[in-house]
């Protein structure tokens, strides 16, 4: 099981990142969250096998028609054993 935590930056808000993430995320069979920060940039963390985190990373890379993503920081993080979903939090 691996966890990661993305921030994602670029023209990410108003474009539906949240939304197709959170598709994406849940074709891929991958846990998690995702939210916009005041700053402008999208924030999430996703959870799953190798191949769910890293199919929803390399959408992130692209992001949804209409965005453009200009960088993804991607930190490892400590898996949660609890987690079910992928949900859409507010905003930070």
């Amino acid at each position: 099981m691996r966890r990661i935590r993305l921030v994602v930056r670029g023209v990410v808000q108003g474009v539906g990142f949240r939304f197709t993430m959170q598709h994406m995320a849940q074709q891929a069979g991958a846990t998690g969250w995702v939210r916009n920060r005041g700053d402008g940039t999208v924030q999430a963390e996703v959870q799953g096998t190798a191949s769910a985190v890293e199919a929803v990373v390399d959408w992130a890379a692209r992001g949804p028609r209409g965005g453009s993503v200009d960088d993804v920081a991607m930190t490892e993080i400590e898996p949660l054993s609890d987690e079910t979903g992928f949900e859409i939090r507010r905003d930070a």
